[in-house]
This record gives C-alpha cells, sequence and structure tokens, in this order.
C-alpha cells in the first residue's frame, strides 16, 4: 500500500515537473524567442519622458519683458518601434521629401534602434495642431514638448545672446545635459545658463500597441515635476538701448553706457546688430550661417572685443597720473609746439584744465615725458624702463590692460594692450629704447589699445571722483533676489579726488566752453562732461568720445565709438553720446532736427554744414 502510494506520489511529481517545464518552454519561446511577442510587450512598455522645464525670463531694469518662451514640440522616434509605416503620407503630413526622411532615420538609427532621439525639433504649435491627430498611425513616433525662446523687442542681439543644441563638448562638460536638449550658446544665455535652465523633471508612462500613453506608471509614483528657470532682472535700460541701436544704425562702432554709482550697464550696444529672433527655432542654423559670414561682422560684440587705439581720450589719464606723481601740477603749462607732434589751431595750454578743453598734443607730449623719464637713474634706459613700469601700474588701476569682469562669457572680450618693459624690450631690445621711442602713446596712439567698455569705465572712473564699480548687466535674479557680491566692491585708482576734479572741470569745458572739441555734444539744461578722440587709422580715422552727466551726482558714464567716420570725435561719436544723455536723462529728445540727421546719415556721407559755417563761407 506504502509503495504503491510512492509510486502515486512519483508520477504526480513528474506530472506537475514536466508542465512546469513546458510553462518555462513556453513562456521563453514568447518572450526570447518569437519577436512579435517580444515587439508587443516592448510597445506596451513604459516610456520614460523628459520633462523640459520653461527657461527662466529676462527683463530690464524697470521690469520691462525683454526674452519669454513660446511652447514648441520636437517630433521623437524610436526606430525599432516603426513599422508599417504609410511613408508617403508620413512625409505629406509632415511637409518633408521623402529624402530628408530617409536621412533623419538613418541618423536616428546611428544614434540607437531602442533609444528615442529627436526626428523633427521646433514643431510650432500651430503646426502641432493640423498633426496632432495623425498621430496615431505612426507607431514609434510619440510628441515631446519644450520651449522655445522669444525675443520681444528686436534689440540687445549680441547681450542677451542665444540658445542652441548642445554639442558634444557640452555633453563631455556637463552630465545635466543629453542629445537634443538645448543650451545658452552666448551672451547672458550662457553666462547664466545654471541660473536659467531650471531642473528637468520626468515622467513614466504605460503606452499602448498604438504608441499611445494610456496612463503613468505606478500612478505617478516615478515622476517628478519639472522646476522652472530663475528670472533674471538686468541693468540694461530697454528704451535708451533701442534708442542707441537706431542711432548707430548705418555705422560700425558701439555704445557703452553706465551708471557711474553702481556699475550697471544701461545700454550696450554693438553696431551693425541683428534681430535676436533670427536665431531662434528651425531657421536658426541657416541664419546663424549667413550672420556669421557677413562681412560686417553683426554678431561680434564690439563693445567687448573691438581693440582701438583710444586717440585724445586716454589724455584724461594721463593727466591723472602724470598729478598724482607730482611731475606736473594742476598750474603747469606748455608750449604747443608742433615740431613735437602735430597738433590742431590753439592758443598754449596754461593749465591741465585748459589742456584737457583744448585736447592740445604737444602738451601731453610733454606730460607723458616727465612720467617716463623722472630722472630716477642716469641711464635714460634705466630711467625709462622705471617710469614705463610705473606708468603700467597706474594704468591698470583704471581697469586698462585686462579684461573687464563683466559677467558675459569670457571668451568674448579682449584685453587691450597697455605696453610694459617687457613687451619694449622683445621689440627693441633691452636698454635700447626710451621716451623718444614710445612717445605716441601720450595721445593714445602708439602701441596702446583699449575695448569700448573700458573707456565708459574711465568715464565712470572721473565721474565717481576716483572709482569704479566693476560693469555688469545683472542686477538680481530669481525669487530671493540673489545679487553677486562682486558687483558691490568699489575699485579705487589711489590717486587724490581733488584731480579729478580738474579733469571733470576740463571735461565740463570740452561741451561747454568756446574752444572746446565737443560742442555738438551740448544739450540745453544739462552738464556734460565729455572728452573727444580721434583714433588714427589706416582708412579714415575713428571719432571717440567719452562722457558723463551731470557734472555732480552723475547718473550716466558712456563711450561711443564710431568706426571710420569723417571729422573726428567732435563731428559724430560726441552729438550720438548728447542725444543719448538727453533721452537717458530728460527722458525725451526735443531736437529733432539733430536726431533725424545722425539717425540716417552714415560716416561715409559728408555732415551737412551748419548755418553758421555756411554763413562764414559766404563772406569769404
Amino acid at each position: 500500500m506504502s509503495k504503491q502510494f510512492s509510486e502515486r506520489s512519483q508520477v504526480v511529481r513528474m506530472i506537475i515537473l514536466v508542465v512546469a517545464v513546458i510553462f518555462v518552454v513556453r513562456l521563453a519561446v514568447l518572450q526570447l524567442f518569437n519577436p512579435k511577442y517580444k515587439e508587443l510587450a516592448e510597445m506596451q512598455s513604459l516610456r520614460n519622458v523628459t520633462q523640459y522645464p520653461a527657461r527662466g525670463f529676462i527683463y530690464d531694469r524697470h521690469g520691462k519683458l525683454l526674452v519669454h518662451n513660446e511652447a514648441v514640440y520636437d517630433l521623437m522616434v524610436i526606430p525599432r518601434m516603426v513599422k508599417n509605416l504609410d511613408t508617403a503620407y508620413f512625409c505629406r503630413a509632415l511637409g518633408i521629401e521623402r529624402s530628408d526622411f530617409d536621412e533623419r532615420m538613418d541618423k536616428a538609427r546611428r544614434y540607437s534602434p531602442y533609444s528615442a532621439s529627436v526626428f523633427m525639433k521646433q514643431i510650432s504649435k500651430e503646426e502641432y495642431a493640423k498633426f496632432e491627430n495623425k498621430m496615431f498611425r505612426f507607431k514609434g513616433f510619440y510628441i515631446s514638448q519644450r520651449t522655445l525662446r522669444i525675443y520681444d523687442r528686436p534689440i540687445a542681439a549680441q547681450v542677451l545672446g542665444y540658445v542652441g543644441e548642445v554639442n558634444q563638448g557640452d555633453l563631455d562638460r556637463d552630465t545635466y545635459y543629453k542629445r537634443g536638449d538645448y543650451i545658452g550658446k552666448s551672451g547672458l544665455e550662457k553666462s547664466y545658463e545654471e541660473v536659467l535652465r531650471g531642473i528637468k523633471g520626468r515622467k513614466m508612462m504605460h503606452v499602448d500597441v498604438h504608441n499611445r500613453e494610456i496612463g503613468h506608471y505606478q500612478d505617478g509614483r516615478y515622476d517628478t515635476l519639472p522646476v522652472e528657470g530663475s528670472n533674471l532682472y538686468t541693468t540694461l535700460d530697454a528704451d535708451l538701448q533701442s534708442y542707441a541701436e537706431e542711432l548707430m544704425a548705418n555705422k560700425r562702432g558701439c555704445v557703452v553706457a553706465i551708471e557711474p554709482s553702481s556699475g550697471e550697464v544701461l545700454a550696450m550696444v554693438s553696431a551693425p546688430t541683428y534681430d535676436p529672433n533670427l536665431l531662434v527655432g528651425r531657421i536658426r542654423g541657416k541664419n546663424y550661417m549667413m550672420l556669421n559670414s557677413d562681412i560686417a561682422k553683426p554678431m561680434l560684440n564690439r563693445a567687448l572685443m573691438g581693440q582701438y587705439p583710444p586717440g585724445s581720450i586716454f589724455k584724461v589719464a594721463q593727466s591723472m597720473v602724470a598729478l598724482d606723481l607730482g611731475v606736473i601740477n594742476p598750474g603747469s603749462g606748455f608750449a604747443c609746439e608742433k615740431n613735437l607732434v602735430g597738433c590742431h589751431n590753439h592758443p598754449s595750454a596754461r593749465t591741465v584744465q585748459e589742456a584737457i578743453k583744448m585736447s592740445c598734443n604737444p602738451y601731453f607730449y610733454q606730460v607723458y615725458r616727465r612720467v617716463i623719464q623722472q630722472g630716477k637713474y642716469k641711464n635714460i634706459y634705466k630711467d625709462a624702463q622705471y617710469g614705463l613700469t610705473v606708468w603700467h601700474d597706474y594704468m591698470l588701476r583704471f581697469g586698462f590692460g585686462q579684461k573687464i569682469d563683466i559677467d558675459l562669457p569670457k571668451s568674448g572680450m579682449s584685453s587691450g594692450n597697455i605696453p610694459d618693459t617687457a613687451f619694449y624690450n622683445r621689440w627693441y631690445g633691452k636698454e635700447h629704447w626710451a621716451f623718444s621711442t614710445i612717445y605716441s602713446n601720450s595721445i593714445g596712439q602708439g602701441e596702446v589699445t583699449v575695448v569700448p567698455i573700458q573707456m565708459a569705465n574711465l568715464a565712470a572712473i572721473v565721474a565717481n571722483r576716483g572709482y569704479y564699480i566693476t560693469p555688469h548687466l545683472v542686477r538680481f535674479y530669481g525669487a530671493d533676489s540673489v545679487r553677486d557680491e562682486q558687483y558691490l566692491v568699489k575699485h579705487e585708482t589711489g590717486i587724490d579726488r581733488r584731480y579729478f576734479d580738474i579733469a571733470a572741470a576740463g571735461m565740463y569745458d570740452v561741451v561747454h566752453v568756446a574752444g572746446g572739441t565737443a560742442r555738438r555734444a551740448r544739450v540745453d539744461g544739462l552738464d556734460i562732461c565729455g572728452k573727444t578722440g580721434t583714433a588714427e587709422n589706416y582708412g579714415n580715422d575713428h571719432s571717440v568720445f567719452i562722457c558723463f552727466a551731470p557734472k555732480d551726482n552723475p547718473r550716466i558714464a558712456m563711450a561711443v565709438y564710431v568706426e571710420n567716420a569723417q571729422g573726428g570725435g567732435g563731428t559724430w561719436a560726441a552729438p550720438i553720446a548728447g542725444l543719448l544723455c538727453e533721452k537717458y536723462l530728460n527722458g525725451e529728445v526735443k531736437r529733432k532736427d539733430v536726431e533725424k540727421m545722425y539717425k540716417e546719415i552714415n560716416p561715409c556721407q559728408k555732415l551737412p554744414l551748419t548755418r553758421r559755417v555756411k554763413k562764414a563761407k559766404k563772406k569769404r
């Protein structure tokens, strides 16, 4: 009996084992060897969908919106899941050619047959509305939503920058990004990328055999919400920026305007410029190539990258250095000896204030000679090395010869050149040069070059009577109004304030007193203090002007640089600066005839003669 029961038990066990083996084999066939069921399992699986955050908005200093977002859609594809596709119908629905379809699919397969990649990016909401109801027919394709940058006003392109698709270098530097993501490529979009981009979210979705989402995996237990990027509140005055761009139309050059007391950049214009909306959407690539190949270089930010001879505006800094060293005093006078260096016709300057007003070249030749050859050594070459070293140190205190640490990408900046002893030793050999070799530096020519933002910073230093705060473009960002502490620090030149009072008085005379070189910058009721410069060039000379206003408690400091402008600093740059001061300080420009002339004319045209000059010619 016991034996019989044991035999039956073994039979039952064998039956159970055989059934189990059959089930295992069947499951293996279904899951591992039968592609039909494998594909069905894949299609009824999970989809890990990236939730892209809205990028932070950008505002001007008064809360006016400069940059916002608009919803767009990326068409994603998983090549392994694309089956029985009516390719002709699909191409018609998207408005693409068959060759384009094949190229995109090949690219997606090379990336991964099993992972999703972008088939077509940045489909507008209007295009998506036409396409949405047909999606169920296209297995293996689905839509991923993201946002596109929209620039409310076509201004400040080089400052705001643009957003573009990540490249391999971006992917290698930061694991946050994956193929098809977007990143700030230039301007504020790049330098504040981590602030603006936010944090991605994700959702795990069940999809059916038609590739339609049918619900969240485990009721959204593993989903995460995206975190919007923080907003930027810039220092720019949108109205002043727009007006400056209008004035610089038909010209090459730049404008930089700063609030002296804070270092906040009110306007930064590089001309020619472009509409930032050209670098948005699917047309971005084509437009980028067009702009990048333009010989006028509209994508170049001349305010930060242009290296120019400063011309006579450099005389202001030369005066301050010489006064602080004690090699001249406020009442020092020098004859206008044109045999030393060329000059225009004017009386000899009897004081530093008069020399700044009249911009006398021989005067500053003598000033620079006293700085370089101080008589510390009997050997003239050693003496020049000592003097140049001292002078070079002073110029660094003014922010020259180094990159201004503005909050824009450092790769897009120049430092200019303030030559030191090592520089001239390489050029001429040690103890083979002296003042007589390098005297052109005295009037802002020679080997000296500066960047326009450094010029504006010089104007801010005089406005502040001896110090500056590093120019910057963002006041604060985020809901907590985060500020960068480095943009609250004063940088002192160490030069006595009373000397800057002399510079300010001389710059006031440049604009307001007979014999001054910038009478065209004058605006009734505004105490504009300025200094003209004409920087020598192989073609037409460049027109330069720096200024600040009002004289006391200044609210704006500025540099205007117009390339290849006939007539010099007083003819072009000065009147443009005057209009900008009038616009910013008075809120409107009443001199409509002057405004119209400088908006429409370009430096290749001769400026209309004033009535006074016409009358004088008739009398002759």
